[in-house]
């Protein structure tokens, strides 16, 4: 098989589908790896790792795709980037249609094949590649959260955790997957008060047993709990996945009234659209708008500001199911991996996967 690897453009994206590790495994099962011209330069993969690796360097993205039967990437394409697609191509890649529905058009148009990272699930009920990208999120979620309440950021000039036993701060996180239980273990570190809230509560039974009930509060989601616990916080924290569809918008725009002018908001969720009424996609360049006197944060490539161990991450997770893709063929591989099969997003023109077709019929109609 034929494997492309093209550069990202996303805004301040610098992590790559695959390193030359990667490379060099795919090439030694027979097959071609062609690579974009300083694909990885800026994590350090250069053209000459790639090439050590066994890949054929292409001056243009164009070329890369021109001669590729499947392409890996990171981030769903960019408009630029549709113009190169067509039913000859198969795409693995994070796609999240919902949450852009005017390109997940776009791409269906295209003709297409698109497997998604985050639909592609496991017998234990998990989402395998989207794991790493969300520990990672919910790491910087923490991290990027404290820094924008400085003063200085128009943050509320609060810090986040404990001063000669004088308590600092409040986190509320909404979401108790993975990225919220990374950021539940950031909280704890820095020994915050912290309200945990979640829609099950077996996975609240599940963490309290596991953290304990120091400074932890175990919440069950309902609106109205979430409004209390966000106007008793300095930090809000929003980590809620629906499989293939658009985040529930589990905090409302009149919500925010009764919040502290300069609280931080970090919406993790706004790759599916955000969980936040107020949340608009950000860049790394403008990470942050106010609304309302409160700062919101939401970039929607987050693990990005980490592009090289989010690559590193993310190729130790995904390198199983390429393996697949190429040694058996696409279609063989689909049929005798049924949760591989999940992430097919897009074919033929037409969207297999039922939930995501059902969150872009109720957006597009």
């Amino acid at each position: 098989m034929i494997v492309g690897l093209p550069k990202e453009v996303k805004n301040n994206e610098h992590r790559v589908g695959l390193t030359p590790k990667s490379v060099e495994q795919i090439v030694n099962n027979g097959h071609e790896v062609y690579v974009e011209n300083n694909c990885g330069a800026e994590i350090g993969f250069t053209n000459e790792k790639y090439e050590a690796a066994g890949a054929l360097i292409l001056n243009t993205p164009a070329e890369v795709y021109k001669k590729s039967e499947l392409i890996i990437k990171v981030k769903e394409p960019m408009e630029c980037e549709v113009q190169y697609l067509n039913s000859d191509i198969t795409l693995f890649t994070y796609l999240h249609l919902a949450g852009n529905p005017s390109l997940a058009k776009k791409l269906i148009d295209s003709g297409v094949r698109g497997i998604a990272y985050e639909t592609v699930t496991s017998s234990n009920n998990s989402y395998p590649l989207l794991a790493p990208m969300s520990a990672i999120a919910g790491q910087i979620a923490f991290n990027v959260g404290n820094y924008f309440l400085l003063k200085q950021n128009k943050g509320r000039g609060v810090l986040i955790g404990t001063l000669d036993n004088l308590d600092l701060g409040r986190v509320t996180i909404i979401g108790c997957g993975v990225a919220g239980e990374e950021s539940l273990q950031k909280a704890i570190k820095n020994e915050v008060n912290v309200n945990l809230i979640d829609l099950s509560e077996k996975r609240l039974s599940d963490l309290k047993l596991k953290y304990g009930e120091d400074k932890i509060n175990y919440i069950v989601s309902t609106p109205e709990a979430i409004a209390e616990s966000i106007k008793e916080s300095d930090l809000v924290l929003g980590s809620v996945y629906s499989l293939g569809k658009n985040a529930p918008k589990v905090v409302s725009d009149t919500m925010l009234d009764d919040l502290k002018p300069g609280t931080v908001l970090v919406d993790i969720s706004i790759d599916q659209g955000g969980c936040f009424e107020t949340s608009k996609p950000t860049t790394h360049d403008n990470p942050t708008f106010i609304y309302k006197d409160i700062v919101h944060y939401c970039v929607t490539n987050m693990p990005g500001a980490v592009p090289l161990t989010a690559t590193n991450a993310l190729n130790r997770a995904t390198i199983s199911y390429i393996h697949e893709l190429t040694n058996k063929g696409i279609v063989k591989a689909l049929n005798e991996n049924k949760y591989l099969k999940d992430g097919l997003n897009i074919e033929n023109k037409k969207v297999p996967n039922d939930l995501v077709r059902e969150a872009l019929d109720n957006l597009l109609n």
